[in-house]
């Protein structure tokens, strides 16, 4: 089907789901999850296809990690759509309210988008995560994945849609859009039918929806994450927070990419940090002092062989694998303008054992989400409590930080008056 059919027949469900009650959509929700749950062995099977392709095809190992299912990964989609059950209908919500002079009472109440076009890479996890946050919220979703994910995504949604034709919901609530680039053309060109656009991925991706779409979008970002050791910072914590950031699951957008050590503790947090990098296998971009600081500790016993000069390019890179930049800074002021200067605005991290210090960073670093004390891999919708997400939003327009089911959603004002004109 076209982009243009598939979007009007996901206006019409989306008419319908508009005046959906909660316990309707919280019925779906719990269908689409039992529909996953049945379908496992057909989703792994068509993920192994794709993933197969991937690696014939020489994808990097980060791409491939988020492009991979497993019967625990189907089982946290599953989980995601339970978790939306128990989560607020946000539809209805009265923002704020008041009565004028006039008498007249004025409420700014919460409405579905309408239809949510979603343009995304890889990681079909995202399929059903996004499928089940916009009909919460009342919404229809159009569904373009990446290629490399077609077989997967599509399994997943021949999954999605039969559990809503199980209670009786219109199953172009739920809609795949393949094709190639012609069609994320042709959804950025859909004004009228499609309400907004949110796009998940690169920042290739990113940028070109941004700046080719004709339909409101709500900017995602990717996540040059920084991580600063403050002089007085908790240097066992440092390093655990370190650690999680980086080696957890490096492909991710919220993981640590830099790492910032103020000097006076970089004697000795430094060997440690570097020797604990190194064993988990990542590769260090340092400066001159971490290169000099890596010698020693090669010189000790441990392997100094992947730490390599870090470069102006480094210091800006979302590398997304086991790589991380690394620089000794004088001051906190030196850290937090080196974040202002590199930051993708997701996530930043200060580890610090003073309330000064605290206050500084997070009243002077302009990111969606400001860390203290804590590791950055916590920048997520489910671990904020709001079930699955739709992504992390950079800008500042509409939505910032996790984009979860209250952010997929609009205002309208009623007025309501007992006859009252304007003199």
């Amino acid at each position: 089907m076209t982009v243009q059919n598939l979007a009007r027949g996901a206006r019409e469900a989306a008419r319908e789901l508009a005046l959906a009650t909660r316990f309707e959509k919280d019925a779906a929700l719990a269908a689409m999850a039992d529909a996953l749950d049945a379908a496992v062995a057909d989703i792994l099977a068509a993920n192994k296809e794709d993933v197969d392709a991937a690696v014939a095809d020489g994808t990097p190992a980060a791409l491939i990690d988020r492009l991979r299912l497993d019967e625990s990964r189907v089982a946290g989609m599953s989980h995601g759509l339970r978790h939306l059950i128990g989560l607020v209908d946000p539809v209805g919500e009265v923002v704020r309210g008041w009565q004028t002079g006039h008498g007249l009472k004025i409420s700014q109440v919460r409405v579905p988008f309408g239809v949510i076009g979603i343009i995304y890479e890889a990681r079909p996890n995202v399929t059903a995560d996004a499928a089940g946050i916009c009909l919460k919220a009342g919404n229809a979703a159009l569904l373009r994945g990446s290629s490399s994910a077609l077989n997967s995504n599509r399994a997943v949604v021949k999954a999605l849609r039969a559990g809503l034709e199980e209670v009786g919901m219109n199953p172009d609530a739920v809609s795949l859009v393949e094709g190639g680039r012609e069609t994320t053309t042709e959804m950025m060109q859909a004004r009228g039918l499609i309400d907004v656009l949110i796009p998940r991925g690169g920042a290739g991706l990113i940028n070109a929806v941004v700046k080719g779409s004709s339909i409101p979008v709500i900017e995602t970002g990717t996540g040059n994450c920084h991580l600063y050791i403050d002089a007085t910072a908790d240097q066992g914590m440092a390093l655990e927070i370190l650690l999680n950031g980086k080696t957890q699951r490096p492909s991710v957008c919220n993981a640590t990419e830099t790492l910032l050590v103020h000097e006076d503790i970089a004697g000795e947090f430094l060997p440690q940090a570097i020797e604990a990098l190194l064993a988990a296998g990542v590769t260090i971009h340092g400066d001159e002092t971490v290169q000099a600081v890596a010698g020693k500790v090669a010189a000790e016993g441990a392997d100094g062989a992947n730490v390599v000069p870090a470069t102006l390019e480094d210091y800006a890179t979302e590398y997304l694998s086991l790589d991380i930049a690394v620089r000794v800074v004088p001051t906190i002021d030196e850290a937090i303008s080196h974040v202002r200067k590199y930051t993708t605005g997701h996530s930043e991290t200060i580890v610090t054992g003073t309330v000064a210090a605290s206050n500084q960073f997070v009243n002077e670093v302009d990111a969606a989400t400001v860390l203290v004390n804590a590791s950055s891999r916590f920048v997520d919708g489910g671990e904020f409590g709001f079930g699955a997400e739709i992504g992390i939003s950079t800008q500042k327009l509409h939505a910032r930080g996790p984009m979860a089911v209250a952010e997929m959603t609009s205002t309208k004002f009623v007025v309501e008056g007992s006859g009252q004109t304007r003199g």
